[in-house]
């Protein structure tokens, strides 16, 4: 008869860490593969501000705010959204008029790539795969 504390009991006795299971996530876009770095060139160019922090002033200063507010309020819509999608079917409709479905998982931190689970492509499933954002032109999902 199997007991959910034996591993734990069997640790302790011969004074061992019990083992914990280790999720092995995806490897990161860049060629090192040591994950997401908001200093990479790909972050900077795919997130630029559209003012300019050379100059100051108090015009710059009053359209940076609203700038900062509005993207804020932006990405809290795109956040809300993200976990709203979190175990349901997406479709995602990307370039080359590629339309495909799978279960929505995560994105990075970066909102780079999403992680999806039994993508469904013209060619086959696919039990796991990340989606290139900047390959997703839109996608759509039942609420």
């Amino acid at each position: 008869m199997w007991n959910r504390e034996a591993p734990q009991l069997i640790a302790e006795r011969i004074n061992m860490k019990a083992p914990v299971a280790v999720l092995r996530l995806p490897r990161g876009p860049d060629p090192n593969s040591r994950g997401f770095d908001p200093s990479s060139p790909r972050f900077i160019a795919l997130c630029t501000t559209s003012i300019s922090a050379s100059t100051e002033s108090e015009t710059d200063t009053a359209l940076l705010q609203k700038e900062q507010r509005t993207r804020s309020g932006m990405r809290e819509m795109f956040l809300r959204c993200l976990i709203s999608m979190a175990n349901k079917k997406v479709q995602f409709h990307m370039y080359e008029k590629v339309n495909v479905e799978a279960t929505f998982g995560a994105s990075d931190i970066d909102v780079l790539n999403f992680q999806v689970s039994d993508l469904q492509t013209p060619i086959g499933v696919q039990k796991e795969a990340l989606i290139r954002c900047q390959d997703v032109i839109s996608y759509s999902f039942d609420v």
